[in-house]
């Protein structure tokens, strides 16, 4: 039977794409060795350096977040390297499993996946290194999974306070275009990120913004990478080409991307995600719910995660709610599964749609006998007014 009025897609990426980015993307496709497909290339591979905060490289692969894991240590390091990771959640810890089957040594600091990473643990562990065994430092920014930011600048210090040449490299594929992200300032090496969260177009574009440093690294690097070779898309990318055939159309979507997050501005997108962030935790804590992340000053502004009361599936929650209310709310993983909801509050996103998911979510608690209180959706209204 069809459901009358629009779908809430309110899980934290893919995020719903804007009529403007949708129109730019429905534009036929063009010869990519032709000259009118270098005003493209060009612009999209600019205009990334604004979201990065880089004047270094930033390479743009047809692929999924996934895709940027794995150039970014391919193209730095050499097998049985030793790699530091910290445990912030689900999307860390497959990071770790990719770089192991790449054959490199990843070892983990363990997290309790209700924090970011700690920079004085890293510093700790680097400090022990004295023969500079470890060849780079891996964090999350942003853990999808769990809601919670690892401070990047505080990362960078602890490892520059440790005296340690490990590469740095940040996963921030659903905190760019929400968060603040500084890769030159911050002293990231290798920061990798995706098209479909913040920057508000379908899955299909990943990122890798590069330093020099890593650039340097990459002329030694021994792991075998041939699609994701640097070296290979540095010359056509001068010139706005790519070595293999790109995603033409959602380079088109891209280029409206970045136009639309400039000209809203990307403080004001930052001040909005941290707006929207703190009012969906008002309401889970009015509801009598606790939000995954404990740390404070490190919750999101990209989404919540909540956990469900003790005895009560959250996966039995999110459907009855979609069947409700048309209302899709994502699951947790691994650790957390059928333990915890996650909101998504990112993207193309005002007021007026929170105000709207927050409704969802309570009507669907009521709807599914789930213990809380009422008045979340009129706190949070309170708090945004």
């Amino acid at each position: 039977m069809r459901k009358a009025g629009r779908h809430f897609l309110q899980i934290p990426g893919p995020s719903s794409v804007p009529d403007r980015i949708l129109s730019a993307i429905s534009r036929q496709t063009i010869d990519h060795r032709g000259p009118e497909f270098a005003k493209v290339g060009l612009r999209a591979l600019e205009g990334m350096k604004g979201i990065f905060n880089t004047q270094s490289h930033v390479f743009i692969y047809p692929s999924s977040g996934t895709g940027a894991w794995e150039a970014a240590l391919v193209n730095s390091l050499s097998p049985g390297d030793r790699v530091l990771m910290f445990e912030t959640g689900h999307f860390a810890t497959l990071w770790k499993k990719l770089a192991e089957k790449l054959g490199l040594k990843a070892e983990f600091i363990e997290g309790d996946w209700r924090g970011g990473a700690d920079p004085d643990q890293i510093e700790a562990r680097l400090a022990e290194d004295t023969a500079h065994e470890i060849k780079a430092v891996c964090v999350v920014h942003n853990e999808t999974s769990t809601g919670s930011v690892s401070p990047v600048a505080a990362v960078r210090q602890a490892i520059d306070n440790a005296g340690h040449p490990a590469l740095f490299m940040v996963d921030t594929i659903s905190g760019l275009a929400s968060l603040e992200y500084q890769h030159d300032a911050w002293g990231v090496d290798v920061t990798v990120s995706g098209s479909q969260k913040g920057l508000m177009l379908p899955p299909g574009l990943s990122f890798n913004a590069v330093s020099e440093k890593a650039m340097v690294a990459n002329r030694t690097a021994g792991l075998q990478r041939s699609y994701w070779d640097w070296a290979e898309m540095v010359g056509p990318n001068r010139t706005g080409y790519f070595p293999y055939t790109p995603g033409t159309n959602l380079l088109y979507g891209l280029n409206e991307a970045i136009d639309m997050l400039h000209e809203e501005g990307l403080e004001n997108v930052f001040a909005r995600h941290a707006r929207h962030g703190a009012a969906a935790r008002k309401a889970v804590r009015t509801w009598g719910l606790d939000v995954l992340c404990a740390a404070q000053g490190q919750e999101s502004g990209v989404l919540t995660a909540v956990v469900m009361p003790e005895g009560h599936s959250a996966d039995a929650f999110r459907a009855s709610t979609l069947e409700n209310f048309d209302i899709s709310l994502g699951n947790g993983l691994s650790k957390v599964a059928d333990k915890v909801f996650r909101i998504g509050h990112l993207g193309d996103f005002n007021d007026l749609m929170l105000i709207g998911t927050l409704a969802g979510v309570e009507m669907g608690l009521k709807k599914a006998n789930v213990p809380h209180r009422e008045g979340g959706v009129q706190a949070a209204m309170a708090m945004l007014a």
